[in-house]
């Protein structure tokens, strides 16, 4: 029997990952995770313009990803939940042990603008180095075959 998975939390979670997958927001977020930056700190971080760190940073705030507070003239941005910063580290540790296949993925393309310059064994360790996983876990053999 199979389980059929909620169809609207689905579709909410891929919207969640939407907000995580324009390269200029998750510039922004992966900024805030060093602590709270005002719009001008996080252009200069992110090389986005103020307005466009801007723009980005109230989709963002729209979203509940991240949280802002007035310091004076100046507006502080800070994440909203300390999850997200877990996620992105788990998104981390994750790619550690399949940034190759993710980079020759051609299903996923970036433009090529937004493409970075770094070639995925300068990114993840060798496969080699991957943990054993237990024999319970399911295999896909094709990407088996691929390795």
């Amino acid at each position: 029997m199979l389980l059929q998975a909620n169809p609207r939390a689905i579709s909410l979670k891929a919207k969640l990952f939407r907000g995580f997958a324009d390269p200029s927001r998750l510039a922004i977020v992966e900024a805030l995770r060093r602590g709270p930056m005002t719009v001008g700190e996080i252009a200069e971080t992110t090389g986005l313009s103020q307005s466009n760190a801007s723009n980005h940073l109230r989709c963002l705030w729209d979203c509940g990803l991240v949280d802002r507070e007035q310091e004076g003239r100046f507006v502080r941005y800070r994440l909203s939940d300390r999850r997200i910063d877990t996620l992105l580290a788990l998104a981390d540790q994750l790619l550690a042990d399949v940034a190759s296949g993710v980079y020759a993925c051609t299903r996923y393309e970036l433009p090529a603008s937004q493409e970075g310059g770094d070639a995925p064994e300068r990114i993840a360790p060798a496969r080699e180095r991957r943990p054993a996983w237990p024999d319970t876990a399911r295999v896909d053999p094709e990407r088996e075959a691929r390795r």
